[in-house]
């Protein structure tokens, strides 16, 4: 049966997909032009930010009220500077400072950058409490472990970010900071009753809807006593219930991708995953970065058919639309003046990662060091943005290690000579070759640590140093390269 033209308009105003490249393509600027709620920019659409700028005025070309989204949470997680590193620290830097009106500024900070590119809503700030230490998704992109601190760190961001007009999506409801597993390749589940959670991972989520934030992403996680077999995403309890009903959120209500497979897999595809989304509650779907024209049309097909035939009541199809409208009708409107791309690092970013850094035992005498960097693999939500010291090293030598063709202890050590060596990565404790690796070299000569992950108790014996920077964006390696005395 063909589909209804005003049910498809209806169904792709409750939509943000994407494309890939700096340019946007027909299909793209044409579903605009139909109702499409807006697109979400990837790191593939960056290229520099006059680019950035020319791409999203091509974007509200098409439409004037476009949402035009993106994931810049600073830290770890950057698509405007992911070929560098964010300029900026992330929120686990922030809330081992623990100054809210640092925080309020860097959130602002952020603001200006997107608004000067064009954007009108940031999927940021991420508001988890990292309760687990192993989260292998969550992580420094959360202000910390604990929900008081976090919860005021929230409404600071919320309240910088928005304060230049960009609309705030605080996430993942009703808390990802307990998973030990990532939802991008499966559904993890926390097995915690609801009172832990009003009491752990709630509080913050209560903070960003006082302070006003304009939507709330939820999380493809299940937490059996509140979403039953189900993800919180497909969840009428949580978040019709919990989120509208008993926290008194009015705003959009956005998924996290849809592709994930904890979304994607539970549901049977993309185009069921909305409908069981909006069904729940949700108003704005993001259907990922892997889309295509084809994508769309389906996932909106989906929709008008289950509107169709009564699984999906109209009204809350409607209900989500113009929930959609409203929030890119509080955005701005067009990109400022293209400047930089981002505020100068050594006023703002650099400064505040420097606040961050923990130093456990002696710096005294790193003179002239091999730094020795253990790569790994990053997060899906990180992807692959440069990290560590080398590029604010002042001539130090640096050795990247972590395939199975690396240097021997023993090489490493003759590489070194009579040089300390200066050992940096991330989440090291949680790999036994990392582990390994620092205490044979630490057992015969001076070393330094330097975690840029997530902290842990993981103390090696015999190193000199143990430097903790909770963050591995640009402005972290910066201070880390600062505080050993290397920066340039």
């Amino acid at each position: 049966m063909p589909i209804d033209t005003g049910l498809r308009r209806l169904a792709l105003r409750t939509l943000l997909a994407a494309f890939d490249g700096p340019a946007a393509p027909p299909w793209a600027l044409r579903l605009l032009d139909d109702g499409l709620a807006g697109h979400t920019l990837f790191g593939s659409n960056v290229a520099e930010p006059a680019q950035v700028a020319r791409l999203t005025a091509e974007l509200r070309a098409a439409r004037a009220d476009t949402l035009i989204a993106i994931d810049e949470e600073g830290g770890d997680v950057t698509r405007l500077a992911h070929r560098t590193g964010s300029p900026y620290p992330g929120n686990a830097a922030l809330g081992a400072v623990d100054d809210v009106d640092l925080t309020r500024t860097v959130h602002a900070a952020i603001g200006a950058d997107l608004v000067e590119a064009g954007v009108n809503l940031n999927l940021a700030p991420t508001v988890d409490v990292n309760t687990a230490d192993d989260n292998p998704i969550i992580g420094t992109r959360s202000f910390g472990a604990d929900p008081a601190l976090v919860a005021r760190h929230v409404a600071a961001a919320v309240d910088g970010l928005q304060s230049t007009g960009v609309a705030a999506c605080a996430k993942h409801f009703p808390g990802h900071g307990a998973t030990v597993a990532d939802s991008h390749v499966g559904l993890p589940t926390v097995h915690a009753p609801l009172a832990t959670l009003r009491v752990r991972d709630l509080p913050p989520f209560a903070a960003a809807v006082t302070a006003g934030t304009k939507a709330i992403m939820t999380a493809h996680i299940r937490v059996p006593a509140l979403t039953g077999a189900d993800p919180a995403t497909f969840s009428r309890a949580t978040l019709t219930g919990l989120l509208r009903r008993e926290c008194g959120f009015g705003g959009a209500i956005v998924t996290d991708a849809l592709e994930m497979r904890g979304a994607a897999d539970t549901a049977g595809g993309i185009g069921p995953a909305a409908v069981h989304a909006l069904a729940a509650g949700a108003d704005l779907l993001c259907l990922g970065a892997r889309v295509d024209r084809t994508l769309v049309e389906s996932v909106a097909a989906e929709i008008a058919a289950a509107t169709r035939d009564g699984r999906l009541p109209l009204a809350r199809v409607e209900d989500a639309a113009e929930r959609t409208a409203a929030l890119a009708a509080s955005a701005p409107p067009a990109a400022g003046p293209v400047g930089s791309g981002t505020r100068d690092p050594a006023r703002l970013g650099y400064p505040a990662a420097r606040r961050a850094v923990r130093v456990e035992g002696s710096l005294h005498d790193i003179t002239d060091p091999l730094v020795v960097r253990l790569t790994s693999d990053p997060s899906i939500a990180e992807g692959r943005v440069p990290w560590g010291l080398r590029p604010h090293l002042n001539g130090t030598e640096q050795l990247d290690v972590g395939g199975a063709a690396d240097p021997t202890p023993d090489s490493i050590l003759v590489r070194a000579g009579t040089r300390p060596i200066v050992v940096v990565g991330r989440h090291l404790h949680r790999s036994p070759r990392a582990r390994a690796l620092v205490g044979a070299l630490a057992a015969t000569h001076p070393v330094v640590v330097v975690e840029m992950g997530w902290p842990s108790a993981w103390r090696p014996a015999g190193v000199r140093a143990f430097l903790t920077t909770h963050g591995a964006s640009r402005a972290n390696g910066y201070a880390a390269a600062e505080a050993l005395g290397l920066a340039v």
